[in-house]
């Protein structure tokens, strides 16, 4: 048996931001592109992108772990609700 390795501490803040950056995404991506309908996502994305940084910097965790680790919670927060 495999076992998983163990996740970064992700604070609720990161995983806040990172939600609403996948909900930015699939709001603009209904359509065609279009430099006005994609900004919210591009725009979320980079705030999410930053904060992540600077709390892996702050807490001295990778900052790709971290992120890989937000980005899955979001996904299985995301699909458990919808």
């Amino acid at each position: 048996m495999t076992k998983e390795p163990k996740r970064p501490d992700i604070p609720p803040h990161l995983l806040g931001l990172q939600r609403a950056a996948n909900a930015a995404k699939r709001e603009a991506t209904v359509g065609g592109y279009s430099p006005q309908a994609w900004r919210p996502w591009v725009e979320a994305a980079a705030v999410a992108q930053n904060a992540i940084a600077e709390h892996a910097a702050e807490a001295g965790v990778s900052r790709y772990e971290l992120e890989m680790a937000v980005k899955k919670a979001a996904k299985e927060a995301d699909e458990a609700e919808g």
